[in-house]
């Protein structure tokens, strides 16, 4: 009786270590340059990372509700969706204790790198004398593979309100402790993300208008079609009836709204930095501000 009792609390305690022990993982282990416009990534060793992780999407908009957050966990799962102002975006964040906080926003104003004409021959083709000033790095790359993208102004002033709004945040988010990506053990870090990018490297080609239904169809199917556990866009065809189509009753509650999906494949890509990590590069300078995008070779052109 005793020696199975013994091996009963062994069998208990071999079941909680493997529930809560923190696991070593490799978060960002083989990064390299894998073009003339992707910058280098250093190499790490490894990360500690705590099992259950999360990975936060946000959308920074102008209006009364501001943030627009998805959380994922490893499984791709939808934990948790909303709309807040920043205060209560920043409190559902500090209730994941490891997560990744993916970013739509600039990480702070255009520092007018491009005026360094030893930053400006790294890219390729190479820029015109006087051209692409008002441009961050990342925002050039993006732009000579085909990828449209506002410019960042040098003045946070002169930004648009949702700029100003993710400047604020990442500000918010390094006063809780959260470390730019990639840094070595830490278990909150934030990335910036661009969400049409994104979509269009993960389609292969330009998607369709985010605010209009069939754009939003084809982002959220894309979603789909990558394991995330949002409804299947296509139900939304088997609901539509001509009864409902006169009537005007479209079954728009199976699709997400475009900045939620924004916030979707942010959070995605901070997935894949974890989960597969050649699966993703940075591109622009680290003292500006780098964009995380799903792909370790772009394209020429989109």
């Amino acid at each position: 009786m005793r020696d199975s009792r013994q091996r009963c609390a062994q069998q208990i305690l071999r079941h909680i270590s493997s529930k809560f022990l923190v696991q070593p993982y490799c978060i960002f282990c083989s990064f390299r340059l894998n073009s003339k416009q992707l910058s280098v990534i250093p190499r790490f060793g490894m990360v500690r990372m705590f099992q259950n992780a999360h990975y936060i999407g946000v959308d920074p908009l102008g209006g009364t509700k501001p943030f627009v957050f998805i959380v994922l966990d490893d499984q791709l799962s939808l934990v948790q969706k909303g709309w807040a102002d920043l205060s209560d975006t920043l409190t559902h964040i500090g209730n994941y204790p490891n997560c990744i906080v993916a970013v739509c926003s600039p990480y702070q104003p255009n520092q007018r790198l491009l005026e360094n004409e030893a930053i400006r021959s790294t890219v390729s083709p190479p820029l015109k004398p006087g051209r692409w000033l008002d441009y961050r790095l990342c925002e050039v790359i993006l732009r000579k593979h085909r990828i449209k993208i506002i410019p960042t102004p040098d003045q946070e002033h002169a930004c648009p309100r949702w700029m100003q709004k993710g400047f604020q945040f990442y500000r918010k988010l390094q006063q809780m402790g959260f470390r730019r990506f990639p840094t070595e053990n830490a278990s909150h870090q934030f990335i910036e993300t661009y969400p049409h990018a994104a979509f269009t490297i993960l389609l292969g080609h330009h998607p369709l208008p985010k605010q209009t239904l069939e754009g939003r169809l084809q982002r959220q199917l894309l979603l789909y079609e990558r394991n995330i556990q949002l409804p299947d866009p296509m139900r939304f065809f088997e609901e539509v009836t001509r009864y409902k189509v006169l009537q005007g009753n479209f079954p728009k509650h199976l699709v997400l709204l475009p900045n939620e999906l924004d916030a979707t494949i942010a959070a995605y890509c901070a997935w894949l930095a974890k989960h597969d990590p050649s699966s993703v590069s940075l591109i622009g300078d680290p003292e500006e501000g780098q964009i995380l995008i799903p792909t370790n070779q772009m394209k020429s052109r989109y």
